[in-house]
């Protein structure tokens, strides 16, 4: 057959086109068009342009027809589908030949002789299978129907298996190291274990979390764009898209839908448990011991920063990727996968709020009220319509209960520290540990003042005599109240020494350690540097309060007051002077023995009081001895009432308040 001139060839495409467009609907049908006008004139076989693409406008309906002379000139049929060169039922056997093959194909793999093979073990008898059931769809007649059904029931069972198939192993190492090799995390410092230094178990914990620590971390999404070993597989997705299109389009969404939740469900639920969060009832939240809840409470915040911005975004990317034939199937196969990992998620956080109180609770809590309130617009995100309302709902409600938790365990905390009524004192006027506790917690507290300033605005607490600061942020004036209720503590147990100038030190080693806690943290910020001055000005006082009452006695065994006067009797001057010297190593003795167990905690402070024992003692003692030595020198027993020189009395002052152990 000789080449169609260009304005011929163009016709010919035309009347093609038109045939397409007159007999065919389906890209299978077109298929085999083109194969039977390619048996007519080879030039079909290469004619890009022959059938329209997607969206755009019809060739055929874009120019205008043949005239019928010219239909018939070409052998061809005519616009209204009359007789031409070829035949209408040329293509009838095709469309039927090409039937046959995909029903014998379906009924092959439905037979016995298939035993428990799977198509998608092989690539090939995966593409011919996907084509065969493709083949079947808008055919009729009982044979297709039951072979359509047998291949979408197939078609289903393979999608299971390649969906847990796909999956990598969830052992928890495996899982964790996934984690954290993909996954960057950051988190806020707690302070050191050096720093928190009670001898308290949720305070150990804090203390020791280091990078592990969850009330503060923060999870990035790795920049590799690789897909994490925990969800599918990169060639399995593509492959489970396959099946997914041809089932959509035979019509067998929901079934599809139905296999993907389910699996997918499973698989987040035992995600899930890997990273430590069991389905717990509110009655067995309950009961757990504070050690082990303390522990699943901290996992639970690692795992909602996982579960959202880890296995949820990208089971999300993953739903989109296989379904993204159907948006309606999307959506419904990601929330029937991903709500009941949520749940289980919110149902704890919503154990916990309205669970028992206790201090012990309080950071934790807060842990995750932190972690919840931050990742909410991105757990809402990733969900549509009415889940997402139900999701953001929930969510919400959580966040109110966690609140009204922190907000109650603060108050009880405060009843706690008016409420200690221990009676034991501690050696030595050291510091006691109800200010350590009490100043940790604190100083942890402020590691979450945004947050806690809007927990606590507008809380009703008010001191007596007021605050310091009348700006202080809410956490500030909360935190102050705390304070002020340990320090009205301590007083009440300094007067558990008998001895006037240990009470003065055990009030200067506890204050000073709150002031300490507060100058070197963030609570320098929300209490001032006023509060801070005032409070060194107390340290002085109760540095003043030891001088006096521990060393005045000892300062008036050194006056001349009530002394003979030296124009009286030698005898009773010497006898005054030796009594005097007997009472000022008495007394003397008496401090040295005592105050050398003591234990003033600042080196600094510690230095500074034996300079200002020093400062009184020594020139007195000097000045002393140096006048009445001659008085005693050269009787008996002169070394029994003149038993130390003053570089003596210099050099020990410095074994004062070293914590040395009393001799029995």
């Amino acid at each position: 057959m000789a080449a169609a001139p260009p304005d011929g060839q163009e016709k010919v495409i035309a009347a093609a086109q038109q045939i397409v467009k007159s007999l065919a609907n389906s890209k299978n049908a077109a298929d085999d068009m083109i194969r039977i006008l390619s048996g007519f004139d080879n030039r079909f076989s290469l004619m890009s342009d022959l059938f329209p693409a997607a969206g755009a406008p019809d060739a055929a309906a874009g120019s205008e027809p043949l005239p019928e002379g010219d239909y018939a000139r070409e052998g061809l049929p005519g616009p209204g589908g009359g007789d031409g060169f070829g035949d209408d039922d040329d293509l009838e056997d095709e469309r039927d030949a090409a039937v046959e093959d995909a029903l014998r194909l379906v009924e092959q793999w439905d037979s016995p002789a298939a035993g428990d093979r799977l198509v998608f073990e092989s690539p090939e008898d995966a593409e011919e299978y996907l084509a065969a059931a493709a083949c079947l769809m808008g055919e009729a007649g009982p044979r297709v129907e039951a072979a359509l059904q047998v291949a979408m029931a197939r078609l289903e069972e393979e999608f299971r298996q390649l969906l847990i198939r796909g999956t990598a192993s969830l052992a928890a190492e495996d899982l964790h190291a996934s984690l954290l090799r993909r996954l960057s995390l950051t988190v806020p410092t707690f302070h050191s274990a050096s720093s928190v230094d009670l001898d308290c178990p949720s305070f150990a914990s804090h203390a020791d979390e280091g990078d592990e620590s969850a009330s503060a971390a923060r999870w990035s999404s790795a920049s590799d764009g690789e897909i994490s070993p925990y969800l599918i597989s990169p060639d399995t997705v593509s492959t489970l898209k396959d099946i997914a299109d041809v089932m959509l389009r035979a019509g067998y969404g929901p079934e599809l839908c139905q296999v993907y939740s389910e699996v997918r469900r499973d698989t987040l639920m035992e995600c899930l448990a890997v990273l430590g969060v069991d389905k717990m009832s509110l009655e067995e939240v309950q009961r757990v011991e504070w050690g082990v809840l303390d522990g699943k409470m901290k996992k639970w915040i690692q795992a909602l920063r996982v579960v959202v911005q880890g296995l949820l975004a990208e089971e999300r990317r993953i739903c989109g990727q296989i379904l993204a034939a159907d948006a309606d199937a999307e959506e419904e196969c990601f929330t029937e996968a991903a709500k009941g990992c949520v749940l289980q998620l919110l149902n704890f956080g919503d154990a916990i709020a309205i669970g028992k109180r206790s201090s012990e609770k309080l950071f934790r809590i807060l842990g995750m009220y932190e972690a919840l309130a931050e990742l909410l617009p991105e757990l809402e995100a990733l969900f549509s319509g009415d889940a997402r309302d139900f999701i953001k709902e929930e969510a919400e409600g959580i966040l109110v209960r966690l609140g009204d938790a922190v907000r109650g365990t603060v108050a009880e905390f405060a009843n706690a520290i008016r409420g200690e009524t221990s009676r034991r004192s501690l050696p030595g006027g050291e510091i006691h540990p109800l200010t350590r506790y009490v100043m940790n917690y604190v100083r942890l507290l402020a590691d979450y003042s945004r947050w806690l300033n809007h927990l606590l605005d507008g809380c009703e607490t008010e001191l007596e005599n007021g605050g310091d600061n009348a700006d202080m942020t809410p956490l500030g004036h909360c935190l102050l109240i705390l304070i002020t209720h340990l320090l009205d503590k301590i007083e009440d147990k300094a007067k558990l020494y008998d001895d006037e100038a240990l009470q003065n030190i055990f009030l200067m080693n506890n204050l000073w350690y709150v002031v300490q806690k507060i100058k070197d943290s963030e609570l320098k910020s929300l209490l001032g540097d006023n509060w801070i001055r005032k409070r060194r000005g107390q340290i002085r006082r109760y540095s003043t309060g030891y001088l006096r009452s521990s060393w005045t006695r000892v300062l008036a065994c050194l006056r001349d007051d009530g002394l003979p006067q030296t124009t009286g009797s030698s005898s009773a001057l010497k006898a005054a002077l030796k009594e005097r010297f007997k009472s000022f190593n008495l007394a003397y003795e008496e401090l040295y023995r005592t105050q050398t167990a003591w234990k003033v905690v600042d080196p600094q402070l510690r230095e500074e009081l034996k300079i200002s024992i020093s400062e009184k003692v020594l020139p007195a003692y000097r000045s002393f001895v140096g006048r009445f030595r001659g008085q005693l020198e050269g009787g008996r027993n002169f070394a029994k009432y003149i038993k130390y020189n003053p570089e003596d009395v210099e050099n020990q002052v410095s074994d004062f308040f070293e914590g040395k152990k009393l001799n029995a």
